[in-house]
């Protein structure tokens, strides 16, 4: 029954005790309602903080010490109540029901679905059975009705906390449920019955046995808050890591439209949003990516249908447009950062955030909703590993989606349509499902990896595949379309952020090296880096920068269009044409503003991954053929007989065929640098042939503002034509340093096509007089104070190379990442032998 008994007090006699919550009251004259029994069963937030986690579980208790403590420094967090501990525990034991559910787990096998699925029912039927105790229903609804102020019943949320949730190395997150609009004393006493019983739902129930938590000790508060009315706007998650590579400098946020269990749940596809912490933190707007979601359906207010919530589909303009502004999105990192920084402080140990969000549509303000620390990534930073998988072979593709972790697993296909096939999952086998749901986990532990149709980085799916250690690939789209049961696929998360699912069965092999005591040789080894979806993992190579960051797998692979077409997208008319832009360039009414972004985002997303360290960028450096492959492209490119001798590199820069476009490329790498703030990027002109292309060249980039020496900019030049040896002074005199482009250079020294399969035997970076020329610019860059290092495909290739290099003194070796380990103790043996 449900009890009307209160107690009337005025907001004066309490303010001691949580002024926030009663000085609006106090200054407007109304008299407040509070607990007429046991004061241990409610607890306001104000009144509680990260050391009561035995009284209000680990959701509870953050959310109170995120009110006291951040409150104040600008981050809004939506009020309201705890129940407490005690109380679930008296509703145990005044009922008998701890004793019935000892007898109910007696004999529990988890690993045979049916007896947890039989006893986890029996269990959650027994509790929403019993009555809640009468002074506990009292305590409840007299906290609501102080909630609500005298006014009408408010709508809130009622969120389940455990005393044992959010532990840096169990985070229980979605084992127990949650309830959103909940309005009315009968409907907030009815969930939060179904709270307490969700303690034992099938998941909790075989999550603490494998997390080795026992049943009795572990119990269940429940948190009472305002509700957001995200349902208006938009809600979503964020990381203050990067969730695959564990990547500390960067904040990840999901957004979608409605509220946020859309998101957690991976029932859609959200935007996503990476900013980098160390710029944003001294006042630059360094947002690194920016991926535009499906955002298929949102999660709203039920009207009459006798629910509480319910999806509805977006419309396609909306589902075209990001959910949040760049505004919302650096305020919601800066939270993060304030987050991180608050716990990191507390645990004395550096702690990531896994932080929900949502914007107010009434009010258009931002709140946090919920922060727990998060449990897979920091935990790796205690022993310092890498752990790198590889394939050695291809197979034919027969899906991607994004992917989750960086394993590789191979295996027989299942594809579950439903919860009740889930016992049909075989060890060892490919889960494939539209999305996984927290009921779903018992289940996910026996395969070898996960995909769904589904979700991004940051739903279900993905965060119990990486507490797992599960490959998973999320966000397929069609997967469960496309892939058969019993059929045998290799799914691989170890290829950037696509996820690739294989066709059979194939080879891969596995790498660990320990970072610890790796030590760092004279001579720099810096990386090459292409691809900047691999940056982040990347950076934890052991290694002294980037040698050489392209552009050109940025445009072919996010840009696509020629960038001409864009400034002169007007007077294209040709329909096709226009529509294949439009689609690229969506959300663009100004097409040049594209090719900035697009490129800035990529470069700067390298140079993130390696701050503070040097990221050297050479600008582009398409030949003719290649940039007429490009959208639009064929209409703004000369045929030439043989492109690689031809319009290339530095003669395009200032040439008034190219130089607009030119001013595009100039204008991302200063957004980089200016507006993101990461001035560890470095500039490098290919392909130069005279000095006075050089000054040409540098000229340009002035009017676009990028100036030599300009807070710390450097300008290098590819030494890759025997012009560039020839004259090392005079080149010295333009230039900031060499770096030596060994392919082309060996090609024109030997007179030999690279590509051409008849001569490529005589192509050889080792041939003596490619060396003697690699020799003399060393020296005679050096003697002009200049920097020079290398960033060919030989060193890589040849150790004996590397030593030679060594020997002649190079200031830096530029390496693909796959030998940078192996190459890095060759290079400590030579530098031993040298004794330097």
């Amino acid at each position: 029954m449900l009890l009307k008994q209160s107690c009337v007090m005025t907001a004066a006699l309490d303010l001691h005790l949580c002024p926030q919550r009663f000085l609006p009251f106090f200054n407007s004259g109304f008299t407040m309602l509070a607990s007429p029994t046991k004061l241990n069963f409610i607890r306001w937030f104000d009144e509680i903080g990260i050391g009561d986690v035995p009284l209000v579980g680990g959701k509870n208790a953050s959310l109170g010490e995120m009110y006291r403590e951040l409150g104040p420094q600008g981050i809004n967090l939506a009020y309201g109540f705890a129940i407490t501990a005690p109380a679930y525990r008296e509703f145990l034991q005044t009922t008998g029901l701890d004793q019935e559910i000892k007898k109910i787990l007696s004999g529990l096998d988890c690993h045979k679905v049916e007896n947890l699925q039989e006893r986890g029912l029996a269990i959650r039927h027994a509790i929403m059975a019993a009555d809640l105790p009468a002074d506990l229903q009292a305590a409840i609804l007299s906290a609501y009705r102080t909630l609500c102020r005298g006014d009408d019943p408010l709508d809130v949320a009622v969120r389940s906390s455990a005393t044992a949730e959010d532990l840096p190395d169990a985070s229980f997150a979605g084992q127990q449920e949650s309830y959103l609009n909940v309005r009315g004393d009968a409907a907030l006493l009815d969930c939060c019955q179904r709270c307490f019983a969700s303690l034992f739902t099938d998941r909790a129930i075989s999550y603490r046995v494998d997390k080795g938590f026992d049943h009795f000790k572990v119990a269940l508060s429940i948190g009472v808050q305002k509700m957001v009315r995200s349902d208006l706007a938009s809600s979503g998650v964020m990381f203050s890591l990067d969730t695959e590579s564990g990547f500390r400098d960067v904040v990840l946020i999901n957004a979608a439209y409605g509220l946020g269990e859309n998101v957690v749940q991976g029932t859609v596809n959200p935007d996503e949003f990476m900013v980098f912490k160390p710029t944003l933190k001294t006042g630059f707007r360094p947002i690194l990516q920016k991926k535009l979601g499906s955002k298929e359906f949102k999660l709203v207010y039920d009207v009459g249908g006798g629910k509480m919530t319910r999806n509805v589909p977006v419309l396609p303009q909306e589902r075209a447009r990001f959910a949040i502004s760049d505004e919302d999105v650096l305020t919601l990192a800066r939270w993060a950062c304030l987050i991180e920084d608050h716990y990191s402080r507390k645990r004395e140990a550096y702690t990531p955030m896994d932080i929900e969000w949502a914007k107010d549509g009434n009010t258009g303000v931002l709140f946090i909703l919920q922060a727990r620390p998060e449990t897979v990534h920091s935990q790796k930073f205690k022993s310092p590993k890498l752990e790198t998988y590889r394939l050695q072979q291809r197979g034919p593709v027969l899906i991607t989606g994004r992917a989750v972790g960086e394993r590789i697993a191979a295996g027989k296909v299942r594809v579950v349509e439903s919860a009740l096939h889930l016992q049909d999952v075989q060890p060892g086998e490919i889960l494939v499902t539209d999305k996984t749901d927290p009921d779903w986990e018992p289940i996910m532990k026996k395969a070898a990896a996960i995909v769904t149709n589904r979700g991004g980085r940051t739903c279900h799916a993905a965060i119990v595949s990486r507490e797992l250690g599960l490959p998973a690939i999320v966000g397929t789209e069609r997967g469960t379309a496309v892939l058969r049961t019993g059929q045998e696929v290799t799914v691989s998360c170890a290829e950037g952020e696509a996820g690739i699912v294989y066709d059979g069965r194939l080879k891969f092999e596995v790498q660990q090296v320990s970072l610890e005591k790796l030590a760092r040789p004279k001579t720099k080894i810096m990386l090459n880096v292409g691809n900047p979806s691999e940056a982040l993992r990347l950076s934890f190579l052991p290694n002294d920068g980037v040698g050489l960051a392209r552009e050109e797998f940025i445009i072919t692979t996010f840009i696509k269009v020629h960038p001409q077409a864009l400034l002169n997208y007007d007077s294209i008319e040709d329909a096709k044409l226009r529509r294949e832009i439009d689609e690229l360039t969506a959300g663009y009414e100004n097409k040049a503003e594209f090719f900035v972004d697009k490129l800035a985002a990529g470069v700067a997303m390298i140079a993130a991954a390696f701050y503070p360290k040097d990221v050297i960028i050479r600008l582009s450096d398409f030949k003719t053929n290649e940039y007429a492959n490009l959208v639009g492209g064929k209409a703004y490119e000369p045929q030439e007989e043989n492109p690689m001798l031809g319009f290339r590199g530095a003669s395009r820069y200032y040439h008034p065929r190219y130089r607009d476009a030119f001013a595009l490329e100039c204008r991302a790498m200063k957004k980089v640098r200016d507006e993101m703030g990461l001035t560890n990027l470095k500039l490098m002109i290919p392909f130069c042939r005279t000095v006075e292309e050089g000054r040409k060249v540098i000229a340009e980039m002035e009017k676009h503002g990028l100036r030599r020496g300009d807070k710390g900019l450097e300008v290098y030049v590819m030494c890759e034509i025997p012009s560039n040896v020839i004259l090392a002074e005079e080149f010295s005199d333009v230039f900031d340093g060499f770096s030596i482009g060994s392919n082309d250079l060996t090609q024109l020294i030997l007179g030999v096509d690279r590509d051409s399969e008849t001569v490529a035997p005589i192509f050889d970076e080792r041939n003596p007089a490619v060396k003697k020329m690699i020799a003399s610019v060393i020296e005679r860059a050096k003697a002009k104070g200049r920097k020079v290092g290398i960033c060919g495909q030989a060193p890589s290739d040849y150790p004996e190379f590397a030593q030679f290099l060594v020997e002649q003194g190079i200031d830096s070796i530029s390496l693909n990442p796959d030998v940078a380990v192996k190459t890095t103790l060759h290079v400590l043996k030579v530098e031993k032998q040298l004794k330097r």
